[in-house]
């Protein structure tokens, strides 16, 4: 899977939890948030809300439902695998360059 098979599926993984769970995002100052955080919260985890932070204008922070972490960090590992997959092709390409050359080099 190349990287750009790789954002083409985050983008269809994107769209699909939109479309599917129909989530608008809330902006919320953090002075209200700080008063009723269990409400915000619940809001959250049971109506699966996503509530973006701000603090005089700027956005700051996001609260989102554990499933919308872990599709993220799911995406990430993607992108991450990819990568990793994407070196390893260059290496066998190009070959690799001793330690102890390496360090010659660097003067280590």
């Amino acid at each position: 899977m190349t990287i750009q098979q790789v954002q083409a599926t985050i983008v269809l993984n994107v769209q699909y939890v939109r479309e599917v769970r129909e989530v608008d995002m809330v902006r919320k100052p953090v002075s209200e948030v700080r008063v009723d955080l269990a409400e915000t919260l619940n809001r959250v985890q049971y109506k699966g809300e996503r509530i973006i932070l701000h603090r005089r204008g700027k956005d700051v922070a996001a609260l989102v439902p554990v499933e919308d972490l872990e599709l993220l960090e799911e995406l990430e590992d993607r992108i991450d695998l990819e990568a990793a997959l994407e070196a390893l092709k260059e290496t066998r390409k190009k070959g690799t360059i001793p330690w102890k050359e390496v360090k010659k080099k660097l003067g280590l």
